[in-house]
């Protein structure tokens, strides 16, 4: 966005009597990211601007298209109109990236490269540095809202524990910064989000928050594992509300669906180990940590099964589906759907919130600590 300011492809343009403020032709920026080597192909090109449609960064200045047309159409940047969403999430993501730039750029910074049991780790501090030095830079009023901070951040992969085994405490385990917010970023790295390289396990990505399923050629669901107890689903793809309706409809629906109907080899065993109750998980100083998981559905749906009730867990995930991108797993337990509290809910009346809301699923789920 900088870069097309400084270019002056984005300025105030005239159309139909009427000026549109901040704005670039789409076919010029197509022409633009060829130029500058920012996408090899027309094809390429207009699939990248898709995806910052898809994601709310940028829109057509009247909203008449909701898709990327390379041709003489003006679109905007929500930036630069005040309509990009400052969403909770959004805005926890802008201040880990303060966060981090400010800390990468004193001297004598708590960030170093430290080492535990023999492993090394970039980016790595403890946690009572980090609020020492938050309370020092006057970030935080006190050791308390800075402790908050840290488990926001955790909770939204900003930062973790070295071996994911403890969320955020005023102590002296080791964290680190999960991603390198000054790497070097290439547009075309958003089409890599579905492909078979696993972002989870690349730190210095900066879309590594959207982690990836580690072994795409496995197509179908799968519970925790391939044991005795939990089988494969099956090998097709997620299917339509109507078929798990048991319509006689063969065609599956356009609009995204969470699961697929029940097949013979699926064995309905819950994969929780045992029962979890509200209070157990509400209770202070429980071993469990609350993510937020954001689901951008795909045509044939989000990838997860709900099941249970008071509260819902996730049954299984389809490891090449949206929800295996964000980062969902089986056995966590459903907090939030799209700001509502849903801890009390059955996984009947969640699985009609998600059907009936928007495509983008923002979901808090609770997993427990290992």
């Amino acid at each position: 966005r900088l870069r097309l300011h400084d270019g002056k492809l984005i300025k105030d343009r005239r159309y139909h009597l009427r000026t549109y403020p901040n704005c670039f032709v789409a076919k010029e920026l197509t022409d633009w990211l060829i130029d500058h080597k920012e996408a090899p192909d027309r094809e390429t090109g207009i699939r990248l601007m898709q995806k910052l449609m898809d994601h709310y960064i940028i829109h057509h200045v009247c909203d008449e298209h909701s898709d990327y047309k390379d041709a003489k159409l003006l679109y905007r940047f929500r930036k630069d109109d005040g309509t990009f969403p400052l969403s909770k999430d959004v805005k926890v993501f802008m201040r880990g990236q303060s966060l981090y730039e400010k800390l990468v750029s004193v001297e004598e910074s708590i960030l170093k490269v430290r080492e535990e049991n023999s492993v090394k780790y970039q980016r790595a501090f403890l946690g009572c540095e980090m609020i020492d030095w938050l309370v020092q830079e006057g970030e935080v009023e006190n050791r308390k809202e800075a402790v908050e901070l840290g488990r926001a951040l955790l909770e939204h992969g900003i930062i973790q524990h070295v071996s994911n085994r403890h969320h955020f405490f005023d102590s002296d385990i080791l964290y680190q910064f999960w991603i390198n917010f000054r790497r070097r970023r290439r547009l075309t790295e958003l089409l890599n989000e579905n492909s078979s390289r696993a972002l989870s396990e690349s730190p210095d990505s900066p879309f590594c928050l959207r982690k990836l399923n580690p072994d795409p050629g496995n197509t179908s669901f799968l519970s925790v594992q391939t044991n005795k107890e939990i089988k494969i689903v099956s090998a097709v793809r997620r299917s339509s509300i109507t078929s798990l309706a048991g319509s006689s409809n063969p065609y599956f629906s356009t609009t995204p669906t969470l699961v697929f109907p029940p097949v013979a080899e699926c064995n309905p065993k819950s994969v929780l180990k045992r029962p979890v109750t509200n209070e157990e998980l509400l209770s202070p100083g429980a071993p469990y940590i609350k993510k937020t998981l954001t689901i951008v559905g795909d045509a044939v749906g989000w990838g997860f099964v709900v099941r249970g009730g008071r509260p819902c867990h996730i049954q299984a995930v389809d490891p090449g589906g949206p929800a295996a991108a964000a980062g969902m797993k089986v056995c966590q337990f459903v907090f939030s759907v799209n700001g509502m509290y849903v801890l009390h809910l059955d996984y009947q009346t969640i699985s009609s919130l998600i059907m009936t809301g928007p495509r983008t699923l923002v979901m808090e789920v609770m997993e427990a600590i290992e």
